[in-house]
């Protein structure tokens, strides 16, 4: 398993890349996609959809099951990824290029966790 240090992750095995705009670009990490197995599908939230932190803002379908997307902030839907409707697998060949969406107007961020202590979960739960 795979992890970043300049990200940040939520339990719910999403990552937070914070942007020099203020806005994050959130997507899943490598332990999630792997948990997964190969991704055919994505739905995904429209620009100017609001969410608040742990809410569902898309799922991802693999061969193997269907998974909920979770907020790891609260925001404002900025942009979304829309090459992955036509690519889901990149998900899988690069969790941490292929950004799901972009939120800005960014609520609390201290329920993140950063690589250490997301790697300790990801221990936890294997």
């Amino acid at each position: 398993m795979k992890t970043l240090s300049n990200l940040k992750y939520s339990k719910t095995h999403e990552w937070v890349e914070f942007l020099e705009d203020g806005h994050v670009r959130i997507g899943i990490t490598d332990y999630a996609q792997d948990a997964l197995g190969d991704l055919v599908y994505v739905n995904l939230p429209i620009e100017g959809d609001t969410f608040d932190a742990g809410e569902v803002f898309g799922d991802l379908e693999s061969v193997k099951a269907v998974s909920d997307l979770y907020t790891p902030v609260a925001g404002t839907v900025a942009a979304v990824n829309e090459d992955l409707l036509d690519a889901p697998e990149t998900m899988n060949q690069d969790p941490y290029g292929a950004w799901i969406i972009e939120l800005s107007d960014i609520g609390e961020t201290e329920e993140l966790l950063d690589d250490a202590a997301y790697e300790a979960l990801c221990a936890e739960e294997a």
